[in-house]
Formats: structure tokens, C-alpha cells, sequence
């Protein structure tokens, strides 16, 4: 079977661990702090603040930068869960809007729209890999005294005009998931170019500590371990190259799908982007659905996955919170009913790829 997803962790990490455990410092420490450093200097920001996972990241930063309850929080609807409960975590209230057709991230209009007097931040998506639009979305922060947040969980190392994803906003948030483009085995990580939301972050995820058992916010315990940061810090070593194996997979799939048959991902001119997914849709010419399209997929021995089935205000959770039938997103719908996940990992190779583009372009002979 060749794999949706594949953690690419070897003996570097297995040596980095076993370091910190022989060190007996296995909570967050100076190799956390290396780590911040090495990631920071990665994306181009002035700081950076090691969290255990990727929502924590995002909750500490909205707190940080001063969502408070009441205040309405733009996001797209078609994302992980995380970029709306985060929001909903600080008491705020996540305002879900639509996607654009071709790149799948923050439709601009939509956004705009949705701006009312109680807005006070948007989060954007780097969804897949691929940055959004973030020039006209920076603008419509602008020009409304709004807060951007970057949600980077499945975009480190993308280029927006040649510049690192995490430093456009207020805060970036990144996820080290075991499936994310880079990983630590869980973790998260906080970017800034704000000395005073970094220290505002710092506290939060530490118990709300100002010095040594001195609270003098509300705080929690999001801290990275230095368990975590070892695998990271080798992990960063490596990301470009593996990168680089992405983005060859992903040309090799651009190049070899039948395009009468499947609508493949588009890259926004001015970005990079590093193809923590690559997603396809049924074409006009295919003759199966989706959803068997995935059986097709896993009979010839290939894992594939939905990223994702359910738009965010149709969640449960949501439900509780609102009507679906008062959020129009159609395109979101529509993708969440369409879209489907192929191995791009970099454990694939053009061996791999070449045996999906054949399985996938015989799909009407089947």
C-alpha cells in the first residue's frame, strides 16, 4: 500500500532524543529555546514560541494578541476544525466564510462581507500548502484596524512574493503533527516580529507566569518539552530537501494526471507552494464519484484521504451555535463533497507516482 502519509524520522532524531534523555532535561529547556531560534531565523520573524501542539499555538496567540469573548473572528470555512475553535476556546465568536473555486483558501469578497463592528481579527489558511491570498487580505486589515493571523499548520516553508509564510501577521501558527511537512511527534510553534505579543505568549503557555511562581494572568501548561524540539531541530535540517520531493511529486502528478479526467491543484503566481497535500477532484471525464473513486484507489493498493468532508459551520459543534441555513458557502460545499487527497509525502517517489497516475488514468477501463 502505498501510503497517504509517512512521518520521514530516522536515526538523527533517534539520536537527538536519546541525548536529551541521557541530559535528564526532558521538559522544555535549552534545547526548546534552539529550537525557537532555528525556526524564528527560518521564517524571518523575531521570535518564535514553541507550543505542544498546533491549536494550542493558535489559542495562545489570539489570546496574545487580545481576542477577547464577544469578539467576532474571521475564518474560512473549509479547514481543519482548530482554525475555528481556537477562536471559540478565547470566548470569541469564529465567523465562517467562503473559499475560492481555483485556489480552495480566504475569498477576499467574502471576507469583506463579513466584517461588522465587532470584528477584530481574521485568520487565514495556508490550506494544503499553498498561501493565501494574503496581499488583498492584509489590506482589508488595514484599512478596517483588524488583527491578521496566519494559520501556517500545512505551510512551512511556502513564499508568498518570495517571503516566508508566519511573518505577515501578527502571529503565525505552525503544526508538527507526525503528518505535517515537518514534524516533532506533536508540537506547535508561535512566529511574531512583536517583542511585546512573544512575551504575552511566552507567559500564557506557561502557566501565566511572569517569573517562578509568580501568575499574574490566566495561563496554561502548552509548553514544547525538549523532547519535542530535538526531533524539530533535526527536522528543520531536512525540510527543504524534503520540500523539494513534494513539489517534484506533485509536478510529476500535474504533468502525467489526464486533465479531461481530473481538476488538479493550481499554484497562485506569486507563491510557493510546498504541497502538504495534493488535491485532486473528479472531472467531467471520470466516471466515478469520489468516494469511489477512493475505493478504486485502495483496491490498486493506493491510500488516499478527505481533507475535508464536513464545511466548519456544519460541524455539530456549530450547530449548537448557529443555524447551517445562515451561512451561504457553496464552494465550500462543493469541495468538501469533491475534493480528495493523493501520497505526495516525500517518502514517494517517481515509482509511486507513476504507478497512482497510471491506476488513476485507466479509472473508466476499471
Amino acid at each position: 500500500m502505498i501510503q497517504i502519509a509517512s512521518p520521514q524520522v530516522g536515526e538523527e532524531e533517534i539520536d537527538a532524543v536519546a541525548t536529551v534523555i541521557r541530559s535528564g532535561m526532558l521538559a522544555q529547556g535549552d534545547v526548546t529555546r534552539q529550537f525557537e531560534e532555528s525556526f524564528a531565523n527560518y521564517c524571518g520573524c523575531a521570535q518564535a514560541i514553541g507550543t505542544n501542539n498546533g491549536t494550542s499555538a493558535l489559542h495562545a496567540a489570539l489570546l496574545a494578541a487580545g481576542i477577547q469573548p464577544g469578539d467576532e473572528v474571521i475564518v474560512p470555512d473549509f479547514t481543519f476544525i482548530a482554525t475555528a475553535t481556537a477562536v471559540s476556546m478565547c470566548g470569541a465568536v469564529p465567523v465562517m466564510v467562503d473559499v475560492d473555486e481555483e485556489y480552495y483558501t480566504l475569498e477576499p469578497s467574502a471576507v469583506q462581507e463579513a466584517i461588522t463592528p465587532r470584528t477584530k481579527a481574521i485568520i487565514g489558511v495556508h490550506l494544503f500548502g499553498q498561501p493565501f491570498n494574503l496581499r488583498p487580505i492584509k489590506e482589508l486589515c488595514e484599512d478596517n484596524n483588524l488583527l491578521l493571523i496566519e494559520d501556517c499548520a500545512q505551510a512551512h516553508g511556502a513564499r508568498y512574493d518570495g517571503v516566508p509564510v508566519g511573518s505577515f501577521g501578527v502571529a503565525g501558527c505552525f503544526s508538527f503533527y507526525p503528518t505535517k511537512n515537518m514534524t516533532t511527534g506533536e508540537g506547535g510553534m508561535i512566529t511574531t516580529q512583536d517583542e511585546e505579543l512573544a512575551t504575552r505568549a511566552r507567559q500564557l503557555i506557561n502557566h501565566g507566569q511572569s517569573e517562578k511562581y509568580l501568575h499574574t494572568m490566566l495561563g496554561y501548561n502548552y509548553r514544547m518539552p525538549n523532547l519535542m524540539a530535538a526531533i524539530g531541530e533535526v527536522q528543520l535540517k531536512k525540510i527543504d530537501q524534503m520540500t523539494k520531493q513534494r513539489q517534484e511529486n506533485a509536478r510529476y502528478f500535474s504533468e502525467h494526471l489526464d486533465a479531461d479526467l481530473f481538476i488538479y491543484p493550481k499554484i497562485r503566481p506569486q507563491c510557493e507552494h510546498v504541497f502538504h497535500q495534493y488535491v485532486i477532484r473528479p472531472g467531467d471525464g471520470c466516471s466515478l464519484s469520489r468516494d469511489e473513486l477512493m475505493d478504486y484507489l485502495r483496491q490498486n493498493g493506493i491510500g488516499s484521504a478527505v481533507h475535508y468532508p464536513i464545511p466548519v459551520h456544519k460541524q455539530p459543534v456549530y450547530q449548537q451555535v448557529h443555524s447551517s441555513s445562515e451561512i451561504s458557502c457553496p464552494v465550500t460545499e462543493r469541495l468538501c463533497e469533491e475534493v480528495l487527497s493523493l501520497p505526495v509525502h516525500s517518502g514517494v517517489g517517481e515509482k509511486e507516482c507513476r504507478i497512482i497516475c497510471d491506476v488513476l488514468n485507466g479509472v473508466n477501463k476499471a
